[in-house]
């Protein structure tokens, strides 16, 4: 390119490129100057750069990085990979090395359950991380929970992960909006710019929409009396924990809030019988009937249990015990 057309391009003056070419040239980068018609600033074919001061906890840091994609997809890995091709020959293969001793996120746990990220399409990862960095306004097809897939415009403000789950921030309208991209079943960046401010505190948004969604909605709300063992798991699957306090005997009342009926029923269930529900009666009689039902089954007789009674035992006698 000719130092006008890189000067129009950067919007600088054209003896502001002049002199930064001179200065990127005694830092050590090829760039030189082709004359003539066709000529302009070039720059030496299959010139990398170097990572410099970058030591090896560094290195082995971008690695870890890499594999927590955070929703960046394939870039990520992508670039880690670019990054670490850089770096110099020892570093490289120490930190090559290191990472086939790392294992970041495996897909299940040791009991065998899933727990892999949510996946979402490169193309749709894509659309949204243009729209919310370049600040274009997004089209999305989203799936919200229990409706049909809608198309809606929105304003794109950030993006959230949380335990490798997603989220993308926006506006609709005047209303602040939370949506969670493995949700997103398409997305469309549009030409037209974003309706929002030129900065944000993203870490103050996420805290106000998390507010609302703990106090808001269509919560449901427990009065539970609980073993002190059984405190921190209790909590760890509730949305919050308000007015606890301790009674005569030595357990927990706490006034425990779930996201909903069903939320509130298993996580409880789970705590049994370390936790008693004492309000709503309603969830009461709905443990009370679940532990009933339970009790039943195992109190009919095993299925072949009347034929082990039936087999002879060693000595040729009937009626083994179980």
């Amino acid at each position: 390119m000719t130092a006008v057309a890189l000067a129009r391009e950067l919007e600088v003056s054209t003896r502001t490129v002049l002199r930064d070419m001179e200065a990127l040239s005694a830092a050590g980068v090829p760039v030189y100057a082709e004359r003539g018609r066709h000529g302009g600033f070039a720059l030496l074919p299959d010139f990398r750069t170097a990572l410099t001061g970058l030591t090896h906890d560094e290195a082995l840091a971008l690695l870890v990085a890499g594999s927590r994609r955070g929703g960046l997809g394939s870039a990520l890995a992508s670039a880690v990979l670019k990054v670490v091709d850089a770096l110099p020959e020892g570093l490289r293969e120490t930190a090559a090395g290191a990472a086939q001793r790392l294992l970041v996120d495996p897909e299940t746990d040791l009991l065998a359950r899933p727990v892999a990220p949510e996946e979402v399409p490169d193309a749709v990862t894509t659309q949204v991380r243009r729209a919310v960095f370049g600040g274009h306004r997004l089209r999305i097809h989203y799936a919200a929970v229990n409706q049909p897939p809608k198309w809606r415009t929105v304003d794109p403000i950030g993006l959230v992960t949380v335990k490798d789950q997603g989220y993308l921030l926006a506006r609709r309208g005047s209303e602040d909006r939370t949506y969670r991209l493995s949700r997103l079943l398409a997305a469309e960046q549009l030409d037209e710019p974003a309706r929002r401010s030129d900065s944000v505190d993203l870490g103050r948004a996420w805290r106000e929409r998390e507010v609302r969604f703990r106090t808001g909605g269509d919560t449901t709300e427990v009065l539970v009396r609980v073993d002190p063992a059984r405190r921190v798991r209790l909590a760890a699957t509730a949305l919050a924990v308000r007015d606890e306090g301790t009674d005569a005997e030595g357990r927990l009342r706490m006034t425990v809030v779930f996201p909903d009926a069903r939320h509130a029923e298993w996580a409880l269930w789970e705590q049994a019988p370390g936790a008693e529900v004492l309000k709503p009666e309603w969830l009461r009689e709905r443990l009370g009937e679940r532990a009933r039902r339970v009790a039943v089954l195992y109190e009919k007789p095993r299925e072949g249990r009347q034929l082990d009674r039936d087999r002879p035992d060693r000595s040729g006698h009937r009626g083994a015990s179980a």
